[in-house]
């Protein structure tokens, strides 16, 4: 799905240049849930930004299902991250005049669909992420974990192939962080009514949810650390899972 080849991205010149990202390759397969941690200013955000179609690489490649980014021009890009991309924030980003149902209608209002389909949609988008009954609130009488879910509705009311989070868990307490970690992979995995499996690039740099992804790759001073050092033989290097938490894969990472 998500295809990266010796990404480079800098900005500014000269002695204070910031490289932001130096020679960066890393594949996504199709359904697959890939968490990107390292400290904050390690180029996490730039790496989505440039997946995401919001930001072009300085040089290298970067594909979409196939498609190379840099081909893309203008319209055809907006129309790429409004039909086949979903955007998660740290911040949420909902729109603090509008309701909870309203919010998770605005991209489909930007398409045009029908007002009934547009409705019916959402009804199922807030029932999946469990907020039916709080169509009618606005973001400031929600909780923030509530408002992070009306944010990932948001994300997939128009189908999206590949969902972009940024720290989505940053301004949420531990446990609501991995409720709605817990929520993103059932995403992923389609699990839910009229659901449909997608593909997911988180960042985050909350180790106790690296554990819910199918895998964790680390980018430290915009370059990606070398996975195939880690030993998948020795559990004490695996990152402890809270206990209670369903079945997802035990990730192993360096110290």
């Amino acid at each position: 799905m998500v295809e990266l080849t010796e990404v480079h991205r800098t900005y500014g010149r000269g002695p204070t240049a910031v490289h932001a990202l130096r020679g960066v390759s890393l594949t996504v397969a199709r359904g697959e849930l890939v968490a990107v941690r390292g400290r904050s200013g390690s180029g996490k955000t730039t790496l989505l930004n440039l997946v995401g179609g919001l930001d072009a690489p300085d040089g290298g490649r970067i594909a979409l299902d196939g498609t190379d980014l840099a081909t893309l021009g203008e319209s055809e890009n907006l129309a790429l991250r409004r039909d086949r991309i979903g955007f998660v924030f740290q911040s949420f980003a909902l729109l603090p005049v509008l309701t909870a149902a309203e919010n998770v209608g605005v991209p489909m209002r930007m398409r045009r669909l029908p007002v009934a389909e547009r409705e019916e949609r959402v009804a199922l988008l807030l029932a999946m992420v469990g907020l039916a009954d709080h169509a009618r609130q606005r973001p400031e009488e929600l909780s923030g974990g509530q408002q992070q879910r009306v944010a990932i509705a948001r994300a997939l009311a128009n189908r999206p192939a590949l969902l972009l989070a940024d720290e989505p868990t940053g301004q949420l307490d531990a446990e609501t962080g991995h409720a709605v970690m817990e929520l993103l992979r059932a995403v992923v995995r389609g699990e839910g009514e009229d659901s449909e499996p997608v593909t997911a690039l988180v960042a985050t740099h909350d180790a106790t949810l690296l554990d819910l992804a199918d895998r964790v790759v680390e980018l430290a001073d915009g370059t990606l650390k070398d996975q195939s050092r880690v030993a998948a033989s020795d559990p004490s290097r695996a990152v402890p899972r809270p206990g209670g938490v369903g079945s997802g894969p035990t990730i192993l990472t360096e110290p």
